[in-house]
């Protein structure tokens, strides 16, 4: 069974009551129950993590580099500002899908720019919660684990 880390930056434990007309009503611990589920059905392993902290970010994407076979990360505000978690995900070696509840190109101009795109194989924005269960399809498809053989 393929492993898959999900990691989720600063403020999002407080979703479901931070700007729910933005983000939503949907709380970390809902998409980490969906997400589990569909794990389960596409034979990932999933574990989710967040943290408020870029050091501690940085130092999981350090461990899952030896533990995990795929990475979903919603970096929150370290996106826009985050060089170490940039340079940390360029080591990892498997599918990186960056995933923002938001789409943050229809935001203000400072969110345009992210230091994780660059370095993920593909990003996912703008489906609020939906985003993290189209990521994980997505990479279940990179790893060849949906029947696709587009591993």
């Amino acid at each position: 069974m393929a492993r898959v880390l999900v990691l989720n930056g600063p403020n999002l434990d407080r979703l479901g009551r931070r700007r729910p007309e933005l983000y939503g009503r949907t709380t970390l611990a809902e998409i980490e129950s969906r997400l589990k589920q569909l794990g389960r059905q596409l034979n990932l392993e999933v574990e989710l993590r967040q943290s408020n902290h870029e050091g501690e970010l940085v130092a999981w994407i350090h461990e899952a580099c030896e533990r995990f076979d795929a990475l979903l990360i919603n970096a929150a505000a370290y996106t826009h500002t985050s060089i170490a978690i940039m340079d940390a995900l360029e080591m990892f070696p498997g599918p990186v899908v960056e995933v923002h509840l938001s789409n943050i190109f229809a935001r203000e101009p400072f969110r345009h720019r992210s230091f994780v795109s660059p370095v993920a194989t593909g990003v996912v924005c703008g489906f609020g919660p939906l985003g993290y269960e189209l990521a994980l399809r997505a990479v279940a498809a990179r790893l060849g684990l949906d029947g696709s053989g587009d591993g």
